[in-house]
């Protein structure tokens, strides 16, 4: 066997294993994310089968989003979960996947595919025409389109192809995205959570979602572990200016 002949084999070889573990991470954050599924699913046996459908999907999203932006700064502030990192590209995919799906539930179980209905319109008979009958509600799926469109822009380019293509620098800032993606995202799912399901003259409206003080408490672990990477790291880059050559 030629040198050249071993040096493409074992080039083969390389590639083949990488793509098995990336398959296998794949797999592994389906099973979470099919096990997170069922905790919300399980947890809301007292809503209608559509609306515990669809929110269980939103939330696997959610929380995937969540575990994708909390790694890096982690990482920058304990060493150890650096082996982390290598997942953060399949929990973004699969929550690309989960928040497409959620996407398309809701326009075909509530908006029934109308422009209006998805902006919070509705016919009224008394007046004959459609009015506004949901403030907020236009707005808040406004912004959770805004996020599907860039998490998916995102998906798209999570690739070694797409990073040799863009080259390395444009990549790492087209990824930055995912925070946008976070914090829109939750303003989105903030107004569904607190504002959408209170009280009010012309419906009906489920116990208080028993997820939202947890989803909170996570948005809030997310802005503090940012905070203190970038003083870590604005401490670490000052300690090495200052350090004697």
């Amino acid at each position: 066997m030629s040198e050249r002949t071993r040096t493409v084999s074992g080039l083969s070889g390389v590639t083949g294993r990488r793509r098995g573990r990336r398959i296998r991470r794949h797999l592994g954050v389906a099973v979470l994310s099919i096990a997170i599924f069922w905790v919300f699913w399980s947890t809301r046996a007292n809503w209608s089968p559509d609306m515990r459908f669809w929110k269980a999907v939103g939330d696997v999203g959610f929380v995937l989003l969540w575990a994708t932006v909390i790694i890096g700064p982690v990482a920058k502030l304990w060493n150890p979960a650096r082996k982390l990192l290598i997942w953060r590209r399949q929990l973004g995919i699969w929550f690309a996947i989960y928040a497409s799906l959620h996407a398309v539930l809701i326009l075909n179980g509530w908006a029934r595919w109308s422009v209006s209905g998805f902006l919070g319109y509705e016919f009224i008979p008394e007046l004959g025409r459609e009015a506004r009958w949901e403030p907020g509600f236009g707005l808040a799926n406004i912004l959770g389109v805004s996020a599907l469109f860039v998490a998916l822009l995102l998906a798209a380019t999570s690739s070694d192809r797409a990073m040799r293509v863009l080259g390395s620098s444009a990549w790492k800032f087209l990824h930055t995205g995912t925070y946008f993606v976070f914090y829109v995202g939750s303003i989105h799912s903030l107004y569904f959570l607190f504002i959408h399901y209170t009280v009010s003259f012309h419906k009906n409206v489920p116990n208080p979602d028993w997820f939202r003080y947890w989803f909170l408490a996570m948005v809030g672990v997310v802005g503090v572990l940012q905070v203190a990477a970038f003083v870590r790291t604005v401490v670490t880059s000052r300690s090495e200016a200052t350090a004697p050559a």
